[in-house]
């Protein structure tokens, strides 16, 4: 039996650290695409640990997707009353170990807005030792509140920085209406963002859409040339099964 090709295939970063922070404000996509980012580290090969550190927020987090994550061979770090009634605002104890084992990838989905964010400033001392310097994305979708501009993503880029510790180092450009998305998003939003990321100082890392929502032929880039991470949905925000 032939092994399946790996459904990013096409996707690849310049850049690759071994650690990948996910920041973003509510409703950006942080947890979908954090989740799609694992897999795809390991369909091409490496091994990852997934850390929802979304204590803030119990909906719509990567720990949502749990059975997905663990099929697919990722291990898991979430609190331990993830997805219940009873979460508690604490960070798993087992998020430590990500910075001992440089084996591993690690994707950390950091919490909504700066409230959320403010998890990463109590892990400052380690993410600081770890070499070379994690990755810090910032997901961006202009089509939802406070991020439709490029001023308006500026001072999200600032607020979430500031409360996390670490200033972003890459945007990532995730252009959707709720659930529904198209090809055409993310062209009309693109100079929106690239805009943004031209005052910050930073890149624009990636794209990021669902998997149908843009044309095969695009393969691993957007028409502009940003790599594009097709997503699977793993989050169901309004389903009950």
């Amino acid at each position: 039996m032939h092994a399946q090709a790996p459904f990013n295939q096409a996707f690849a970063l310049d850049s690759l650290r071994r650690i990948s922070l996910f920041i973003g404000a509510y409703g950006s996509g942080k947890s979908e695409v954090s989740v799609n980012f694992a897999r795809w580290l390991t369909e091409t090969g490496h091994p990852v640990t997934l850390c929802d550190l979304d204590i803030i927020n119990p909906y719509f987090r990567s720990a949502d997707a749990r059975l997905a994550v663990e099929t697919a061979g990722i291990r898991l770090v979430a609190p331990a009353f993830a997805g219940t009634n009873v979460d508690v605002p604490a960070v798993p104890a087992a998020v430590y170990s990500v910075f001992d084992d440089a084996s591993r990838h690690a994707v950390l989905d950091v919490g909504g807005e700066d409230m959320g964010a403010r998890v990463i400033a109590s892990l400052k001392d380690r993410l600081g030792q770890v070499k070379p310097a994690p990755a810090v994305y910032l997901v961006v979708n202009p089509y939802r509140p406070f991020s439709s501009s490029s001023q308006q993503i500026v001072q999200l880029a600032s607020l979430l920085g500031e409360a996390a510790g670490l200033a972003p180092t890459g945007l990532v450009h995730n252009a959707n209406l709720l659930e529904a998305g198209d090809a055409t998003l993310l062209s009309e939003s693109w100079p929106v963002v690239r805009e943004a990321a031209r005052l910050l100082g930073i890149p624009v890392t990636f794209a990021a859409a669902m998997a149908g929502a843009v044309p095969p032929d695009w393969g691993g880039r957007t028409p502009e040339g940003l790599p594009l991470l097709r997503l699977r949905r793993s989050i169901r925000y309004f389903e009950s099964d």
